[in-house]
């Protein structure tokens, strides 16, 4: 078949002289810096179009279905963000009820609002010691159904941020019982696929739609992502629809090049790659596992529920009981060994290793991790549990996150927020989960973790007050039986 990728390469190699968009007109000389202008292109001639997609893009995510075994595949743009929107949109009437993990990306919240949606949240369980979540029960989806029977889809996120994987397949088994689509946010899962060492795909689960993101863990240019259609369960008509409203009507060729090249490479090259680099990677865990104070985390190791499976390409490094916390040990990392990792927490650092890994990096990462290891101490080895260190507790909600985000706003202090009605979100990022919603109740839980994290350098976002002094909430809190439509119960 003739690649997409290629056919751009070529195409930036010919005479062809562009008086179409983009301004650059392919001249390098244009701009200040380098940047491929030869292979950036506009819809023309013999390129096809990502919305009416006929011909080397229909080819494109037709190959990419083959190799994932999926019916349908939608390239994404706009990463998984739009893919997210896109799927609960078209499975999901607008107005409608949707049961989802509380520890979903804000993707899926904004899709909420822009829908006007109701959410049913199962909230997963919380290890104690560290703040990851687990997984979601099967038997709770299946329970919170029968609770809610005019639910319309269920949505959750595996594996998660952490690397936690839930049992999809009953929780799919689960969701068709009642005659509903699941929906997996498999963004951090593109790679399962291809290598046996990891979990297995939703894709090949019985998930009826799955989002990846392939920048996250394939070789594969930052934005581009996938939306997998595994069933019939919902209207392609609709996640069409939905996909042209969420993405940019002028898609990148880079960008779209870059999903096609990444899947070339991975049908051509892609065992061996991933041979070599579970090997290096196992050898990397067998040699981190062995430090004494900074303990890279296994399944075992936590304290948490439905932990189905796990992804070990996820490299946490745990600090509880110790002399440093995760900021410290994140913060030396970059500038002490020059090693930039994925996230900071409280009390761990996440890195992520994928197959574009060398053996000198993940070396390196050991080197340091070793060192900093042997400069550090315990403090309380036992790790006592910190009840006030959870950061998704229950929150009660109040109005839908349409109501709240709509109504008029009105500014409190954190402290003089209790008891109100957020109308806005506020959430660590990265991973992007909301620890408050608008619509629920501000607590003093909430405003207590907010300082925390202020405390320790953490980075709260969301809150349009960027020095997460204030919050907007609803200004007709006080009054709420004034709300005409309150959230169903």
């Amino acid at each position: 078949m003739e690649r997409l990728y290629r056919k751009l390469e070529n195409y930036g190699k010919s005479d062809y002289y562009p008086f179409h968009m983009p301004g650059h007109k392919r001249n390098p000389e244009s701009s200040a810096a380098a940047f491929p202008f030869e292979r950036d292109i506009t819809e023309i001639y013999g390129f096809d179009n990502l919305h009416y997609a006929e011909g080397i893009i229909k080819e494109a995510q037709e190959h990419t279905a083959q190799i994932y075994g999926t019916k349908r595949c939608f390239f994404s743009v706009n990463g998984s963000t739009a893919a997210l929107l896109a799927a609960v949109s078209a499975a999901v009437g607008k107005g409608g009820r949707i049961l989802m993990a509380r520890n979903c990306h804000k993707a899926v919240y904004h899709a909420l609002y822009l829908r006007e949606l109701e959410p049913v949240y199962i909230y997963p369980h919380e290890d104690s010691r560290l703040g990851i979540n687990g997984g979601i029960s099967p038997s709770r989806v299946e329970r919170y159904l029968e609770e809610h029977q005019d639910v319309q889809a269920v949505l959750i996120t595996s594996p998660t941020y952490d690397g936690v994987v839930s049992d999809v397949k009953n929780i799919a088994h689960a969701a068709h019982k009642f005659g509903i689509p699941l929906i997996v946010d498999e963004a951090h899962g593109a790679h399962f696929h291809f290598s046996k060492y990891f979990p297995t795909s939703a894709a090949e689960l019985g998930a009826d739609l799955v989002i990846q993101s392939f920048h996250k863990t394939l070789p594969s240019l930052t934005q581009t992502a996938v939306l997998h259609v595994c069933s019939d369960r919902v209207d392609l008509e609709k996640i069409k629809r939905f996909m042209g409203i969420y993405q940019t009507s002028s898609p990148s060729y880079i960008l779209m090049a870059s999903i096609d090249a990444c899947m070339d490479k991975m049908e051509q090259d892609g065992s061996r790659m991933f041979g070599e680099f579970t090997e290096r990677l196992e050898n990397a865990r067998r040699r981190l596992m062995k430090c004494e104070h900074i303990r890279l985390v296994r399944p075992e190791m936590l304290d948490s529920t439905s932990v189905y499976d796990y992804d070990r390409s996820k490299l946490l490094f745990a600090t509880d009981g110790t002399s440093v916390n995760g900021k410290q040990l994140h913060d030396r990392l970059r500038n002490e060994f020059h090693i930039e990792m994925e996230m900071e927490a409280e009390k761990y650092v996440l890195g992520i290793a994928a197959v574009g890994d060398t053996e000198e990096g993940l070396n390196r990462l050991c080197d340091a991790i070793e060192q900093i290891d042997r400069q550090t101490e315990w403090v309380d080895k036992e790790g006592k549990e910190e009840k006030e260190g959870c950061s998704y507790a229950k929150m009660k909600q109040l109005l839908t996150i349409a109501q709240a985000m709509d109504a008029p706003q009105k500014r409190f202090p954190l402290e003089e927020s209790i008891g109100k009605v957020s109308g806005e979100f506020a959430y660590l990022y990265p991973p992007g989960i909301p620890i408050i919603v608008p619509g629920e109740q501000v607590t003093g839980h909430f405003v207590r973790n907010v300082r925390r994290y202020m405390e320790q350098g953490l980075e709260v976002q969301g809150l349009s007050d960027s020095t997460s002094e204030t919050i907007c909430v609803a200004a007709r809190n006080e009054g709420l039986q004034e709300i005409d439509s309150p959230v169903k119960e």
